[in-house]
């Protein structure tokens, strides 16, 4: 019976011991900053001043966005590793994953989507933790 107490105890140890890795792990990923990089082809190339000026900087205005910047592809020399192809980009700091969540479901970043998406067709976006 001794044996059978002690090995309970050891197992309610170690089940305790390797759940804090995980709850580290996810506290960090909660304060985790990111970089939210996001490219825009347009069906209509003459639109990219009009997207650019109008519809991007909504993005910027969003409540938890901590910076943001747009902006065309600069015009730099052609190279097989430089992809000049899309019209319109954003980049937005966030200082969290938890504020870029909050981003994905608020009104006005949703707003945007259902004003502009016709204006586009392919975004890709590339997520990166700093």
């Amino acid at each position: 019976m001794n044996s059978r107490r002690n090995f309970i105890k050891t197992l309610g140890v170690v089940s305790a011991a390797a759940t804090l890795p995980i709850n580290t792990i996810a506290n960090e990923m909660a304060n985790q900053q990111m970089i939210h990089q996001v490219y825009f082809w347009l069906h209509d190339k003459a639109n990219t001043k009009e997207f650019l000026t109008e519809a991007v900087p909504m993005l910027g205005r969003c409540p938890t966005v901590a910076k943001f910047i747009a902006g065309t592809p600069a015009d730099t020399e052609k190279r097989d590793v430089v992809d000049h192809s899309w019209q319109v980009s954003c980049t937005i700091f966030f200082d969290s994953l938890e504020d870029q969540l909050a981003y994905q479901k608020e009104p006005l970043h949703l707003e945007f989507i259902d004003k502009y998406s016709s204006m586009w067709s392919t975004v890709k976006v590339y997520d990166i933790a700093i």
